[in-house]
């Protein structure tokens, strides 16, 4: 497991990896809870130590040890300050006030959680920490878009373990106007939500992101599925998934012509034997084996399937996906508490005095954000839904190779994400490009 540090004040604490524990000195998790706001920067982090040390017991005892202090707060409150850095360093969170989600780092925790209560776990992978300000793009937009709207997070609550791994570092970038002034961000990276059995195992998988609404009903089918086969025969366990992927995949095909054709778009024609092929591994019709005794009957509507996700790929534009996010706006939620969320973001940076010579103010531009967010989650919702998880069921729906969740990581970061781990450079320093820099400008 990765260290943690967690900075209250100056204090550091450091969270050395070993797994938590249910008890703590024989001390209730409640009284380190009420020590977290010392102003007493070595009690205080002590206390989130402990805490952390008691999972989600302690995770829990924060919540219902501050339930004033979560509902009536502002931003220049000290102690609100070091409740916000508590939840987040025992939730596994940034902003984990927002989402009041509890995190695992530990996939064996997760599996022994998912083992213990019969439901299933939500694996996030990503690049950067989940606990961190600069992970990833992606995964930013899940604890703002996604974690902190009510009804996903009061699901994921309910329905999941929760678990995040961190791929890789993720990049970062700095841009320094010379007067004090700077734009820190990081640069590519992706993340995807898996959906595994409390053995660890895949069910389903949905890279990047999703509108709120969209993101709950995909992740209800998985659980909906990893439930039919907790309980059925382990010998029929693949056979439902493949049954399940393949249905996935007539579905999202459905969808597409239907939107193609409200859109008023031509589709686009593709010979029959022209399959879809990853990189050097091919698509899963030309994978599966011709003598595949139980998917004998699913093979001709998987090689049937394959040559549209090509056509897709190969025949749409950015005006078109424009086009089809707009018939999908419904899938995207900015409810109450994301809006809060992104507004204590100070999205516009802290010199908003500019804001103020419109009549309408700040909200003017608060409101042309919001809705230039929904847009952009819309369209990403449906490129997401159309190439990466169609070609996710399409993998899935092979009997051979059986993926592991890092196997198929591996295979959705270097062919959908095009990330691979064998790149060090994640792409940002193509090998047939010369830079006229020493050592091509890189430091090793």
């Amino acid at each position: 497991m990765r260290k943690t540090f967690i900075s209250i004040g100056v204090g550091l604490a450091l969270l050395n990896g070993t797994a938590r524990v249910s008890e703590a000195c024989g001390i209730s998790p409640e009284i380190y809870a009420t020590q977290v706001l010392s102003a007493n920067q070595v009690t205080a982090s002590n206390a989130v130590v402990a805490l952390w040390r008691f999972g989600e017991a302690g995770f829990n005892a924060l919540l219902k040890s501050h339930q004033a202090l979560l509902a009536n707060h502002n931003d220049a409150d000290p102690q609100w300050n070091r409740l916000r850095a508590a939840l987040d360093a025992v939730g596994g969170q940034r902003d984990c006030y927002a989402s009041r989600l509890f995190w695992r780092t530990n996939f064996d925790e997760a599996k022994a959680e998912a083992q213990r209560t019969g439901k299933p776990i939500l694996s996030l992978r990503l690049l950067g920490n989940l606990d961190e300000e600069l992970s990833c793009a992606n995964s930013r937009f899940f604890r703002t878009t996604l974690y902190a709207n009510k009804e996903v997070s009061d699901y994921l609550r309910d329905h999941f373990v929760l678990h995040w791994k961190s791929v890789r570092p993720v990049p970062h970038i700095t841009v320094d106007f010379g007067d004090g002034r700077k734009i820190e961000r990081t640069i590519t990276g992706n993340s995807i939500h898996y959906v595994l059995d409390a053995k660890g195992e895949v069910i389903d998988a949905l890279p990047g992101l999703y509108g709120a609404r969209a993101f709950l009903a995909e992740i209800k089918n998985a659980e909906q599925i990893a439930t039919q086969v907790a309980h059925s025969d382990p010998q029929f366990r693949g056979r439902l998934l493949e049954r399940y992927h393949l249905a996935r995949l007539r579905e999202i095909n459905d969808r597409w012509s239907a939107d193609i054709a409200q859109a008023g778009v031509k589709p686009v024609q593709i010979a029959a034997n022209e399959l879809v092929r990853v990189g050097a591994q091919p698509a899963a019709a030309a994978a599966m084996p011709l003598a595949a005794s139980k998917a004998v009957v699913e093979q001709p509507m998987l090689r049937a399937l394959a040559p549209r996700r090509a056509a897709l790929e190969s025949s749409t534009d950015d005006q078109l996906w424009r086009k089809l996010a707009a018939l999908h706006t419904n899938d995207v939620v900015l409810d109450a508490n994301v809006r809060a969320l992104i507004r204590v973001k100070r999205p516009f940076g802290t010199n908003t005095a500019w804001m103020d010579r419109h009549i309408l103010g700040p909200e003017r531009y608060y409101k042309q954000m919001f809705s230039a967010l929904e847009n952009s989650i819309a369209e990403d919702t449906v490129r997401n839904e159309y190439l990466f998880h169609a070609k996710v069921h399409e993998w899935l729906a092979t009997p051979t190779p059986s993926f592991t969740v890092d196997s198929l990581n591996s295979l959705v970061y270097a062919e959908l994400f095009l990330t691979p781990e064998s790149d060090p450079w994640l792409g940002l320093a193509p090998r047939n490009q010369f830079s006229a820099l020493e050592n091509g400008g890189l430091v090793e």
